[in-house]
């Protein structure tokens, strides 16, 4: 049998044959190559496509591309042809690399077909059962469809590819409640009451929203209630029966019926939980007591729900058990049932507070031994939070506290702050796993309720030995410093509570070293006052020198104070000299006022005259150099300095707009009535016109420029407005 030529490669195949002999594996270049042959026969695609599957088995891109063009080949020949077998055939070898493909199943033939081609599928990948059940209902399949639901949501073990849970399985989720009341309106219609209230309690148990569970429970309610009424009614028919046939009989049910309505409410509740039902006709109490019953049931079995939604949301847990308020058997199980279900790491809310009300239960209950218990328990759990972990063993220690075990609490507390063993942290690094138990040790909360206890409770040493263990393990907060330098100077160890200030100024930077630099050097010039001047000096200039502008006020009045109070009132003038420049603008005001007051009152006022000149040429904003100005004015005036006086005034006068600022020019009117005269007073009037002049004619620049656009300057740069 002779091969056509057409199926050789011909010369405009030998760039593309060249290429695939130097890379066969490459996707790129197969198809490359086929798109180049769209002309070519299909018998010689069909080579190409073989010799590239055999390369490439896993390519879907290629055998998607080879089983259409094979689908289009058989589209309008009978199916008894030859070439339906070579399609098949091409599929079967295509589910072998690719069975993970779901297109590659069904798509495109009849009904019947896909349905042995799903099944087979599924046997491949189970996951995949939601597409087939979309595909049974999209083709009305009904039944099977419902079967093959029903399976998977009655399957505990099923995960969802789609990431649908079970709520979202059902096809008419906002129905589900009407769906079971349905059910149950069925088994009534038939007279299956039992069956009725199974349904009910079955639906109430199972549903995931508020909405469904309000639906089934008002007509599982309502349906109580209604057979209550209904067999109340026959009982008043009944007795009006038997009135007419014979008084004797009636005595005789009344008797029956009073037997039956002595019966105790916790006889009646127990034959609705063992589901008894009375042997006479008269069972009005046991329906009013399952009614009731029912009823007081409704907060427990909402509470179910919400915990179905999310059984790891802490709250739900906490309120779950305020149900059963007076039930101390009921609230330990369900406790238990809390701590073994919500897992830390997916908790909504705190899963250390569970194991805390738990104990917290015992210990109310006069049983500390079984809080203990839980105490233990609760700390070897996997917590998110290193926080949540050291939360309870500083409760377990407070109970300890609270029940006068003092030495107890103090153990719980070196228990909780040793750090673990080098073979335990080797162990831990090759699991992978690191729980919050290995990094315990460095909770500052647990150090800090440790250091509390150990002062209260421990030696001075003791206390000591703690503080030093959280200064070591560089957990310390500027409260750990200043507490723990409290502690040595209450204790009469001055020089060991300053070195702890050092080593406190030399850990943090700004903004938290400010309450230590303030705290320290307070203490430290309290302590020694003038005899230690020169290293309290040196303090000074250390903290002002790393103090940011925004935070060096506060340390240069207490080094200037300090100045005043001990050293030469010189320096303390160089000092409120320095803090004026140091500070920021905002401040530089309030500043100088304070260096102004002091220098009058150690030096006199007119040593005065040098800061305020000092203060107007110091850069101040606008609006403060004028009030510097103007308080100038006014001491010049009290030292009968007219002259001077004015020459401020002047001065001054260039930041005042005489029409916003009239203040400061009825100042200056009042000043030159006073003690000016006409010569003086005219020039007043004249600086006025002409400042209020300079004003206006700003603001007109201003709004030209801004309503104009750029024009070149004599250098041809745009000016922007």
């Amino acid at each position: 049998m002779s091969i056509s030529r057409d199926l050789y490669p011909s010369e405009e195949d030998l760039l593309y044959e060249e290429e695939i002999l130097r890379n066969p594996f490459s996707l790129k270049l197969w198809w490359r190559y086929l798109i180049a042959r769209t002309e070519s026969p299909f018998k010689k695609r069909s080579i190409i496509y073989e010799r590239a599957l055999k390369a490439l088995p896993g390519s879907y891109k290629l055998w998607h591309a080879y089983l259409r063009e094979r689908l289009e080949i058989v589209r309008n020949l009978p199916v008894t042809h030859p070439e339906y077998q070579t399609l098949n055939n091409t599929f079967e070898r295509a589910l072998v690399t690719m069975h993970k493909m779901p297109r590659i199943w069904s798509k495109g033939v009849p009904i019947e077909t896909s349905l042995r081609v799903y099944r087979r599928y599924l046997k491949f990948d189970p996951g995949h059962i939601e597409d087939f059940i979309e595909f049974l209902l999209d083709s009305g399949l009904w039944q099977e469809g419902a079967e093959r639901l029903a399976g998977v949501l009655n399957d505990d073990g099923f995960y969802s590819i789609k990431g649908k849970n079970k709520h979202q399985l059902w096809k008419y989720t906002n129905e589900v409640g009407r769906l079971w009341t349905s059910l149950a309106d069925y088994y009534i219609r038939r007279g299956l009451f039992e069956k009725a209230r199974d349904i009910f309690e079955e639906g109430m148990s199972t549903v995931v929203t508020v909405r469904d569970f309000s639906v089934i429970f008002d007509a599982y309610s309502q349906f109580e209630e209604s057979t209550l009424a209904a067999k109340m009614e026959m009982l008043d028919l009944s007795d009006e029966e038997e009135d007419n046939e014979n008084d004797s009989v009636v005595e005789e049910e009344e008797e029956d019926v009073r037997l039956d309505y002595s019966l105790s409410a916790a006889k009646l509740s127990k034959k609705i939980l063992h589901g008894f039902w009375l042997n006479d006709d008269n069972d009005v109490d046991l329906r009013l007591a399952r009614l009731e019953h029912l009823m007081n049931r409704r907060p427990e079995l909402a509470n179910s729900v919400l915990l179905r939604q999310n059984p790891h949301n802490v709250e739900q847990w906490h309120r779950r058990v305020k149900l059963f308020e007076g039930n101390p058997t009921k609230q330990i199980l369900t406790y238990t049932e809390a701590v073994r279900t919500v897992d830390p790491m997916k908790a909504v809310g705190k899963p250390h507070t569970l194991w805390v009300a738990f104990a917290k239960l015992y210990e109310d209950h006069k049983d500390v031994v079984n809080a203990r218990v839980i105490f233990e328990k609760a700390v070897q759990v996997n917590y998110k939070a290193v926080d949540n972990l050291a939360s309870l063993w500083c409760e377990w220690a407070e109970m300890e506290l609270r029940h006068k075990n003092f030495r107890g609490a103090l153990e719980l507390m070196r228990r909780a702050t040793a750090e673990p063993s080098v073979e335990v942290k080797r162990r831990v690094a090759a699991d992978g796993n690191e729980p919050v138990q290995i990094k315990l040790h460095k909770s500052l909360r647990l150090w800090t309720f440790y250091v509390d206890l150990e002062e209260s409770l421990g030696t001075l040493e003791s206390t000591r030995t703690v503080y030093e263990r959280i200064l070591d393990l560089k957990i310390a907060t500027p409260q750990t410093i200043i507490n723990y330098a409290l502690l040595l100077e209450e204790n009469k160890y001055f020089e060991d509570a300053f070195k702890v200030y050092e080593r406190g100024v030399k850990i943090f930077k700004y903004p938290h070293v400010k309450d230590i630099w303030i705290t320290y050097l307070s203490k430290f010039v309290k302590r020694y006052g003038k005899t230690k001047l020169e290293r309290a000096r040196e303090l000074f200039e250390q903290a002002v020198e790393k103090s940011p502008a925004d935070s060096v006020k506060p340390l240069y009045l207490q080094y200037a104070k300090l100045e005043e109070d001990y050293g030469l009132a010189k320096r303390a003038m160089k000092v409120y000299a320095q803090a004026a420049k140091a500070v920021p603008d905002n401040e530089k005001m309030s500043m100088y006022e304070i260096y102004i007051a002091r220098a009058a009152e150690i030096f006199g006022v007119p040593k005065t005259r040098e800061i305020y000149e000092q203060a107007i040429e110091s850069g101040l904003p606008d609006k403060d150099v004028k009030t510097m100005c103007m308080k100038y004015a006014e001491l010049e005036k009290s030292l009968g300095e007219i002259d001077r006086s004015r020459a401020v005034y002047v001065f001054a006068s260039q930041f005042a707009d005489p029409r916003s600022d009239p203040n400061f020019w009825n100042k200056w009117h009042e000043f030159e009535v006073q003690h000016g005269n006409e010569d003086t007073f005219r020039e007043m009037l004249r600086i006025k016109r002409s400042v209020s002049a300079s004003y206006s004619q700003t603001l007109l620049l201003l709004a030209d420029a801004f309503h104009s656009p750029r024009v070149p300057n004599a250098e041809g740069s745009k000016i922007e407005p």
